[in-house]
């Protein structure tokens, strides 16, 4: 799950992590008043959106940029109005950009330098690793690409926590010293803090910077959350914003299902990650292109099932379906009752092949023959996805 920017600063300010202030606005009078607030200020204008790269981005609409400086509470009101109820295309959005409902009115500060810092999860060592490079305000993936050796990892021990001398360390290869290296060490404890405390899966700050009076700062926040632990966080859960997201994957998730929407015309329906991932693969392997990851694990229901199959057909990019299922834990009778539910109600305007096999898979066969409705027999993997791509073309 991903937040907002300017949820990101309720976050700081609950953990104590130095941030210009900001408010959220979603009318252009709304915007005028927050500016209001903070006059006197220098301020800054920002579009909401989940995304990264918005200060380079463009509106459909032909205006430049997500994010500008503004000089009054009126200039917000007009920035606000070119920005609200429109669509932002960054590098990160794709041509098809987002819309934006709200805005951010923020004090702006003077830079002296930018500073890129994270905090994610290393798979490779299961450990939490602090990120950080000299080079803020530009994209990580372009310095790793360009000057990898500008990039620092501090890995953290997930039961000692982060050490004094582990900042210390970081501070001095950023170059901070004396007071904003105090500073430096205060907010980053309080970012690890943050970090554990939440179940964050990844936390950004870029730009990190410092001022010309001395302060060290927060300007820009991404945060990701672990799924699985959102159970112990109805805050944050709060926070959620399903506009920002695919509606397919929204729909999905109330049902306890893993979808990931892809750009394919054939759509899947599998038990279990991996075999989801497989099923992708040989699909492409036979010229085919997959149009989503559906993973219904290893316990669906029926009425799951049937929710599956309801979001497949839901995408009009889909052409055919192929159900890929090997019953372990998962009974394949279940399987085909809600594929028979499912098809009986939406009548199957598209070609299906289905895959059984493991537990139960004769009575699972037999649900499907006698439920009359037109489907595609896959006797393995490889036959499936032949059968499926020959379908669809």
């Amino acid at each position: 799950m991903n937040i907002h920017e300017y949820q990101a600063k309720q976050l700081f300010d609950r953990y104590g992590v130095p941030s210009p202030k900001g408010k959220v606005a979603s009318t252009p009078e709304e915007a005028v008043a927050a500016a209001k607030e903070f006059e006197g200020s220098q301020l800054v204008i920002k579009a909401q959106v989940h995304a990264g790269g918005r200060g380079k981005g463009h509106f459909k609409n032909g205006f430049k940029g997500g994010v500008h400086l503004i000089e009054s509470a009126d200039q917000a009101g007009e920035f606000a109005e070119k920005m609200l109820g429109e669509t932002l295309v960054t590098i990160q959005t794709g041509e098809e950009g987002r819309l934006v409902r709200k805005v951010m009115v923020a004090e702006a500060v003077d830079i002296e330098h930018e500073y890129y810092l994270s905090i994610l999860m290393d798979r490779d060592t299961s450990r939490p690793v602090i990120v950080a490079s000299t080079e803020g305000g530009m994209s990580i993936e372009d310095v790793a690409h360009d000057t990898p050796e500008k990039i620092l990892r501090q890995f953290v021990h997930p039961l000692l926590g982060l050490q004094g001398y582990e900042i210390r360390k970081l501070a001095a290869n950023l170059g901070l010293a004396g007071d904003q290296a105090k500073q430096f060490g205060k907010l980053l404890n309080n970012l690890y803090k943050l970090f554990i405390s939440c179940d964050c899966s990844m936390l950004e700050i870029n730009p990190l910077v410092t001022t010309p009076d001395g302060r060290v700062l927060c300007l820009d926040a991404k945060f990701g959350f672990d799924d699985n632990a959102l159970f112990r966080h109805p805050d944050i859960v709060e926070m959620r914003d399903t506009e920002e997201e695919d509606p397919r994957e929204v729909a999905a998730s109330e049902y306890d299902l893993n979808y990931i929407g892809l750009d394919g015309n054939i759509a899947c329906l599998v038990n279990g990650a991996g075999l989801a991932m497989a099923t992708m693969d040989i699909i492409k392997h036979y010229g085919g292109d997959p149009a989503n990851f559906l993973d219904v694990g290893g316990g669906a229901t029926k009425e799951q099932v049937a929710a599956a199959f309801k979001i497949i057909l839901g995408d009009p990019n889909v052409k055919g379906i192929l159900i890929n299922i090997f019953g372990g834990i998962m009974d394949c009778n279940v399987i085909a009752e809600g594929v028979v539910a499912a098809a009986k109600e939406t009548g199957l305007p598209i070609p299906l092949v289905v895959r059984l096999e493991g537990n139960n898979v004769e009575a699972g066969k037999a649900t499907l023959a006698a439920s009359d409705i037109d489907i595609i027999a896959g006797d393995t993997m490889s036959d499936a996805a032949q059968k499926i791509v020959a379908a669809v073309q």
